[in-house]
């Protein structure tokens, strides 16, 4: 199997190329915003890829505009969606306009594997259950485990010490952080503390 993984993270694309090779017997080609994965879709050469795989939040994606550029150059082979962020509305209209999955980065490594292998051989993925679940998530109203994760914050532990005491991947607690930044409207970790502090969130 031949996969193009663009995402501009280099600790979360690390992290998904050691899972996918640890899984699946794949060549893996990875990039780092749109303009690289367009042009290793151009010069795939005599062996093309049998799936792309999307970071929706990179440089060059201009929202699910470059999932449509993706699709229109891997036609008729599949793209899917990754992300740690995207609402499920946003998961919705991704399916709409021709992915083929929407691959949540907190899924565990055997998962993703499983499904980046059902993507490639022509099926169509989302974790079961994700669009019955409520679409318009208050921007307050956090998870257990987020709050979990919020509680280390405001401890000021770091990403690798709160992973280790909630038994989580460091990739995974940083794709909690992200999501706790957008939804507390904080710049970064250090804010989202303050904020969390201030409305007496952790008890």
């Amino acid at each position: 199997m031949k996969i193009l993984l663009a995402d501009d993270h280099d600790l979360i694309r690390e992290t998904l190329v050691m899972y996918l090779r640890a899984q699946l017997d794949a060549d893996i080609v990875e990039v780092g915003d749109l303009a690289g994965a367009e042009k290793a879709v151009s010069s795939e050469g005599d062996r093309p890829f049998d799936v792309a795989l999307l970071d929706y939040d990179m440089p060059g994606m201009n929202g699910l505009a470059g999932l449509t550029r993706i699709c229109g150059q891997m036609n008729p082979r599949p793209v899917a969606i990754l992300s740690g962020t995207a609402s499920r509305r946003v998961a919705k209209e991704a399916m709409a306009l021709g992915a083929r999955g929407f691959l949540p980065k907190t899924m565990n490594a055997r998962s993703m594997a499983a499904a980046v292998n059902f993507i490639a051989s022509g099926e169509t993925f989302v974790p079961y259950g994700y669009f019955e679940q409520d679409n318009q998530r208050m921007s307050g109203e956090l998870t257990a485990r987020e709050t979990e994760v919020l509680r280390g914050l405001t401890e000021g532990r770091s990403n690798k010490d709160i992973g280790r005491t909630l038994g989580l991947q460091e990739v995974t607690v940083k794709l909690h952080v992200k999501t706790l930044c957008r939804k507390l409207d904080a710049r970064n970790r250090t804010q989202a503390a303050m904020i969390a502090r201030d409305r007496n969130m952790i008890t």
